[in-house]
Formats: C-alpha cells, structure tokens, sequence
C-alpha cells in the first residue's frame, strides 16, 4: 500500500507492496507431567526347581507348587499388562487437546480513571487532541515533475494556511493540502517571502479552527514544547521537548535562490525532521509559539540530514507581523538601518565598512546616517545584546518592525557610545547596486 496519502488510486494500484511475511517465533516444546509406570523390563526372578521339588519328589511343607508359580507369574503379567494400560490411558488423558484445565489469570483490572479517554488539561495529548485537527501536510509540485512536501497551520477560519517558503518555493504547478480528517483539497499562494522564509496559502474551506499565535518575548529556556508536522510525509506526527535556546541566529538559502532568510530563533530539542517545515511549535498552553524551520545535522541518510536535537523555529512575534502583511499585500518588508558590514573583521563586534565600491558604508539619508553613525564605526551591542557577528546584528534588526526604534552600542576611536535608531523598510533605504543580503560576499548590508 502507497505511503503518500495525495496519491491518487491509479498510483495507489500501482505501488501496492508485497506482504511482508510475520517473523519467525521460536518457541518451546509444551510441558508434559511425567507419569511413573510399573518396569516391564525388570526380570522375573522364581526359585530353583531344588528349592520347589523336593529331592524325594514330594512337596514340602511351606513350599510352593510349580502350578501355583506359573499362576503367580501369569496373573503379574496381567497385572502389569493393565497397569500399562491404565498409565497409557491416563497419559492420553492429561495430554488430550479436548482435556479442560481451568486455569485463574488473576490480572489486576483496567484503571477508566486513568485511561487515555479521560485528557488531563495542560498534558501532551489533551495539547495534541486540540491542535492536531488544525495541523496540515503540504506537497508543492512543478511542471518539471519535482515535488517537496512539508507542513502548516490553519492561521484563519475562511482558509488561510501559514508554512515556510521553502516549501513551497518555485511549486508552480499544483499544491495540495491534506487536513487531518483525511480530506485533500487545492491551495493557492496569498503572498510569500524568502527574507523571512514565511509563506500564505489560501483553501476553499470554511469553518476551520485557527491556532492562536502567542507572544514569543515571553517564551523562556526550558518551557515544554510539542511540534507538530509531517516528517518524511508521514502526517499527524507529534513530538516533544523543551525551548533549548532563544536569539540563535539562523540562516537559510531558497533551493531558487532568492536569496537567504535571517532568523532570530528559538532552539528546541523536540525532534524535528525533513517534511516538519512549516508546522507549528506549541506550548504547554496549545498556542504557536514558533513554525519550525530548520535543523541542524551532523550527518544525512539518503541526501536528507535527521534530526539530533537541534531544531530551530521563527518566533510567533514574527510569523504575525509577516503573515498579516503577507495577507494584506501580498508582499513582505523589512526592517534595515543603512548600512553595510565589513564581514572580513575579526575583532570585536562588527565593523561598518568605510567604503564600498567608492560608496561610504552608511547609506546617505538611511537611519544609521540620521542618527549619527558612522563608516567604521563597530557595533558591539544592539538593545543591550552583545554582537560578535554580522548575523547576530542582521536577524536581531529584522527580528524588528519598520518603524521600532533600537539602541547600538558603538564604539569608535576606542570610546563606546549608545546612538538610538529608528528602523525603516528596506524599500525605503536606497542601497544602490548593493545586495542587502548576500551570503558569503565581501560585504553585507542592513
């Protein structure tokens, strides 16, 4: 039978498995009662015919007659010819399929106050029995045949679905959804971003249960978590764990390169695993805390890595603002500040470029210019938190809204200062010919 539950019947005939065969049990030869039965081999033993007859022929007195011996040795042969068959009866008796031994199991009863039906609130599966029904599983197809599967979350009862953009990135043939009753139905893309990583599908249903998005500032290491996806296609699966780490900054490329997305992620060791993209992160209260995104891997099976504990997820903070601007527009900005990093600096914190490509490293008119930073200063901090690399500084900006203010930390000619910033979108900021988020470059902006 076919894995791939978007398949059609067609390709379910013609992918029918042959049965597996049950495995062999070893087993043990059935205990049998031993039952003691008279020696038919023991000799016979009967006096000399000395100790019989006389030797003047007569019988002495006490004596036995050779008559009364053959009797004797007759009726004992008798008898042990129905002693045989009285044991060969009553071995017949105790081995008979038809015998009936009553036999006392003596198992303790079922506990119903304890069972699986009576849901504890806050517990995984009283979690997962209300999430689960709002939890889908995606496969984006093109027309070059290529197909990638993942997961996603109802974000609205007329039918919008969040997932990842990576899912279903260059799909430009059909996408299917598979809801948890079974039911697979057609989506359309709203809007999608690759900055974010963040997608929007849309579904002809009504009705549907939406999760709640919760406030991801207020996530702490070490709170449950459950994640909920399809990993390697096979749907409704639940897993658990804690929040490992907050703030780690992630990075991933599009597989149609458009370009890379930044995340200020949360670090779960819940096991998450390639077809988990785009599926929920819950707490223990069964809202979204994150859509989980991205694994780290030491190794890979069949060209795709599995897990060992290190999942990252988008903070919720982030999917709302993205996802409503998604719906709303169709399209997704970003927060920058104006300018562009020297990613070569191996000193503390980052370093603003002096000049590139015969253009300063501030951006003329861009907020980092407005409010007084300059090209090679070194950011060190960014509202309070250190930064060590050109990433740490990006994913914490665009972790942002367009419009937020910020405090860097800067120093220059060896003094540090704080210099506040009010963050605009990247549409607004006119960085010329350069890239605003390259990967690996000589040069990276924000």
């Amino acid at each position: 039978m076919s894995d791939n539950p978007f398949a059609s019947p067609d390709d379910l005939s013609a992918n029918t498995s042959d049965a597996v065969a049950p495995a062999a049990v070893a087993t043990e030869p059935a205990a049998v009662d031993t039952v003691l039965v008279p020696d038919a081999a023991a000799p016979l033993i009967l006096p000399s015919a000395d100790a019989v007859i006389g030797n003047d022929g007569t019988h002495p007195r006490g004596r036995i007659r050779a008559g009364t011996v053959a009797a004797i040795a007759g009726g004992a042969l008798v008898l042990g010819a129905l002693g045989g068959f009285g044991a060969a009866f009553a071995y017949d008796q105790i081995n008979s399929s038809d015998a009936t031994v009553p036999v006392s199991a003596a198992l303790p009863a079922a506990n119903k106050n304890d069972s699986s039906l009576q849901l504890q609130d806050g517990s995984v599966a009283a979690v997962a029995a209300a999430v689960l029904p709002s939890v889908v599983s995606i496969e984006a197809s093109s027309s070059e045949g290529r197909a990638s599967t993942g997961s996603g979350f109802v974000v609205r009862a007329d039918g919008y679905i969040v997932t990842n953009n990576h899912v279903v990135d260059g799909a430009d043939g059909s996408i299917k959804v598979l809801f948890g009753d079974g039911t697979v139905t057609d989506a359309t893309v709203v809007g999608k971003t690759s900055d974010y990583d963040l997608a929007v599908l849309k579904v002809d249903k009504t009705g549907l249960t939406p999760l709640t998005l919760a406030d991801s500032s207020a996530v702490v290491v070490g709170d449950p978590v459950i994640a909920i996806g399809s990993p390697l296609g096979l749907d409704s699966t639940v897993t658990t764990g804690i929040v490992s780490a907050l703030h780690r900054p992630v990075t991933t490329s599009s597989e149609t390169g458009d370009g890379a997305a930044f995340m200020d992620a949360i670090q779960t060791d819940a096991a998450i695993n390639p077809g988990n993209s785009g599926g929920p992160l819950i707490d223990s209260a069964g809202q979204v805390i994150g859509i989980n995104s991205a694994i780290a891997s030491t190794g890979a099976v069949s060209g795709q890595a599995g897990s060992v504990g290190l999942g990252f997820a988008i903070p919720s903070n982030q999917v709302r603002r993205t996802v409503e601007e998604l719906i709303s527009t169709g399209t997704a900005t970003y927060p920058v500040i104006g300018v562009m990093l020297d990613p070569t600096n191996q000193g503390e914190g980052v370093l603003i470029a002096k000049e590139v490509d015969g253009k300063p490293g501030v951006v003329a008119g861009s907020p980092a210019d407005k409010a007084g930073v300059k090209p090679g200063d070194t950011i060190t901090a960014i509202d309070g938190r250190t930064i060590t690399r050109a990433d740490d500084l990006v994913v914490a900006i665009r972790a942002k809204a367009p419009g937020d203010t910020v405090t860097l930390t800067v120093k220059r000619d060896g003094k540090e200062q704080d210099i506040t910033v009010t963050l605009a979108a990247d549409s607004d900021v006119a960085f010329g010919d350069q890239e605003k988020a390259p990967a690996g470059g000589d040069d990276s902006s924000e």
